[in-house]
């Protein structure tokens, strides 16, 4: 048996809103998959999300304080695996597997970070967002500043944007961008490996990640009569008076856009897995590390604050060789749940994790492995670790903070009246709020808010520092 695991982030395939959005690759896979439509994230955003894949441990709560020197910017759960925590890499590097990770999400590879901990082969493509990968006097990429910024330019402000910038001077062709060369190397590893036995290949796309910087035609697919800026970062947009009704569609346009890219740079990978005759000896899983605001209530982006399907709900869609095709399953899964399952499909007993298998509910077997699920969504703040958890069941979704007193209080939504999580009826149900209250301090093993013993610090990445130092001049 082969195994083959890949991870995006962002888009909902089964969202109404998004049915324009082109995706031809994925929408044929999802068509021979098995769809979990109510997976979601234990504990959010990216490298949370990630331990739990790789461990099958919950990173929520936060309960951990390690080192964290010469790594930046943090959130609680934001840092290294435990290592007393095996990971799926490791244990089937044990058993024969040849292991890979090919990954443009820096923040795993970042100083203090452990997550190539089980690969024998790593390849780190640099380059998205603020890593810390190329240098340069700022003045370098003025020019192209210019066109995703307000002007006059407040350096200051964009010195995320223009590290970004300085990492991406080197593109000459779609076949530069980060998203390529990620799957062009899973390709590449694929075409030399692929008869050298079992293997694990875990593929980690950054994209569809701000900023939001597809090659031009794809976001003109979406919103193309355009002359204005490209607001690739969501906060370049704000400045002065704020976003107009078609700067807003454009950001629109550029998100979907990275999407339909996306898409395009898989379809390369499935057509090789299908080149090589890899599919009746291969499972394939496609996954997000959570989702992101597009307009939904208003606004862009992610965080804490919003525990709504599109920031907290995951896309998981597994190919398996024996497996149903088109087939979904309605139970509530989470993303720790994938290592006891992989294992338990190449027979690896796997009985020491916070996740289960759920592969009997789609055998039939189950219908169910838990009635209601928690999410901790953590803030990148200074001081005690804080945030906000939900605890979500087919009824209610409840929302409330952890490590701080939040003024605007609990939060509680009624799917079956509410379907879009709009209106807080937290006052007229305090038998439920009382309930869920209770999961979440059971879980935290004090009273709400509680205080945990994770500390944040607000230190920037070295690129970072020297680079709010250099903008100073300008």
């Amino acid at each position: 048996m082969y195994l083959l695991g890949h991870i995006s982030g962002g888009y909902d395939w089964g969202r109404e809103k998004y049915s324009h959005a082109q995706t031809p690759n994925l929408d044929d896979f999802s068509s021979e998959s098995i769809r979990f439509t109510r997976a979601f994230g234990e504990g959010q955003p990216t490298l949370q999300v990630r331990r739990g894949l790789f461990t099958g441990q919950r990173s929520f709560p936060w309960r951990y304080n390690f080192d964290r020197r010469g790594h930046w910017h943090h959130a609680p759960g934001w840092h290294k695996i435990p290592p007393e925590q095996d990971t799926i890499a490791e244990v089937l590097l044990e058993r024969g597997y040849l292991t890979a990770c090919i990954a443009d999400t820096y923040h795993m590879f970042k100083p203090t970070m452990n997550f190539s901990r089980g690969f024998a082969h790593l390849d780190f493509v640099r380059g998205q967002e603020s890593d810390n990968w190329r240098s340069g006097d700022p003045r370098l990429i003025e020019d192209q500043l210019r066109q995703h910024v307000r002007e006059p330019i407040n350096w200051q402000r964009h010195t995320g944007l223009v590290n970004y910038l300085l990492n991406q001077r080197h593109r000459r062709s779609e076949d530069d961008y980060s998203c390529a060369r990620v799957f062009h190397s899973a390709c590449d590893w694929l075409d030399d490996n692929h008869q050298a036995g079992p293997f694990f290949l875990w593929i980690d796309s950054f994209d569809p990640h701000e900023p939001w910087d597809p090659p031009k035609k794809y976001a003109d697919l979406y919103f193309g009569d355009y002359s204005g800026k490209d607001f690739i970062t969501l906060g370049a947009a704000n400045e002065g008076d704020g976003p107009t009704d078609d700067e807003l569609r454009r950001i629109e346009a550029l998100y979907l856009g990275e999407v339909t890219f996306v898409d395009k740079c898989i379809g390369r990978l499935l057509d090789q897995i299908k080149s090589l005759k890899l599919e009746d000896d291969t499972i394939v899983v496609v996954l997000s590390d959570h989702g992101t605001q597009l307009r939904d209530q208003g606004s862009f982006g992610k965080g804490s604050a919003e525990l709504h399907p599109f920031n907290t709900q995951l896309n998981l869609l597994v190919r398996h060789p024996n497996g149903p095709k088109n087939h979904q399953v309605s139970a509530f899964v989470q993303n720790h749940d994938l290592m006891p399952t992989l294992l338990g499909q190449l027979g690896v007993p796997c009985n020491w994790t916070d996740g289960e298998d759920i592969w009997p509910l789609v055998t039939g077997q189950m219908v169910s492995i838990r009635d209601r699920i928690a999410t901790g969504w953590a803030d990148f703040s200074v001081g005690n670790a804080r945030g906000r958890a939900s605890v979500r069941d087919v009824r209610w979704n409840f929302c409330t903070s952890i490590g701080y007193q939040d003024e605007n209080g609990d939060e509680l939504f009624d799917l079956t009246t509410d379907t879009e999580e709009i209106y807080n009826v937290a006052s007229q149900h305090p038998e439920v709020v009382a309930k869920y209250r209770s999961d979440v301090e059971g879980m935290l093993g004090q009273p709400l808010p509680g205080q945990l013993i994770e500390v944040c610090d607000p230190a920037p990445g070295p690129m970072t520092r020297w680079l709010q130092q250099k903008l100073r001049e300008f």
